[in-house]
Order: C-alpha cells, then sequence, then structure tokens
C-alpha cells in the first residue's frame, strides 16, 4: 500500500516505514503529525485518486529531526559585462517516518 501526498509544495510517493526529508513541518521531534492532503492512495490493484485530494485519507508520520541541508551555491554572470554575482544557502528540513496510511 502506497499514497502520494502533498506537503511543503512538493509531492512524495510514501508506504508505511519510509523516512523522508520534506519542507520544514512546526512540529516538535517526536510528534506525531497527521498529513491530510492525500492526492492519491493505492492498495494492490485498488487505485483510488482525488479531485484533487481523497476525502477521508490520512497518512500519520512522525518526526523524528530538524536539519541543515547541504549548502547550494547560486552563480550567475553576464559575460562581457563584468557581472558577477556569487551566493548560496541551506534549506531547513524534517524528517519523518511514516507510520500508517489510512483511506
Amino acid at each position: 500500500m502506497y499514497a502520494v501526498i502533498k506537503t511543503g509544495g512538493k509531492q512524495y510517493r510514501v508506504s508505511a516505514g519510509e523516512k523522508l526529508r520534506v519542507e520544514t513541518l512546526p512540529a516538535e521531534v517526536g510528534a506525531e503529525i497527521v498529513l491530510d492532503q492525500v492526492l492519491m492512495v493505492s492498495d494492490g490493484d485498488k487505485v483510488t485518486t482525488g479531485s484533487p485530494t481523497v476525502s477521508g485519507a490520512s497518512v500519520k508520520a512522525t518526526v523524528l529531526a530538524h536539519g541543515r541541508g547541504e549548502k547550494v551555491h547560486i552563480f550567475k554572470m553576464r559575460r562581457r559585462k563584468h557581472y558577477r554575482k556569487s551566493q548560496g544557502h541551506r534549506q531547513n528540513y524534517t524528517e519523518i517516518q511514516i507510520s500508517g496510511i489510512s483511506a
């Protein structure tokens, strides 16, 4: 059984027991959260799609950690114009573990 969820402006295909990194969620470490924006649920041959979400479906997850990802380098340059700009940032994330899918 798997589901497609939407969180942080991105879509993820998740199944029970899976760990993944998502955009920062406002929850404490060890807290159990419910992700209710479920776009699709598949249980064997039975596939349920929503328009846009599946009503009554939810995914339960546990927050494992908060952290910051690798540095992303941004370099802009205009040739022959003597323009160079270098920036970088580290994106915050929340690591969660999927505990169950209910449809």
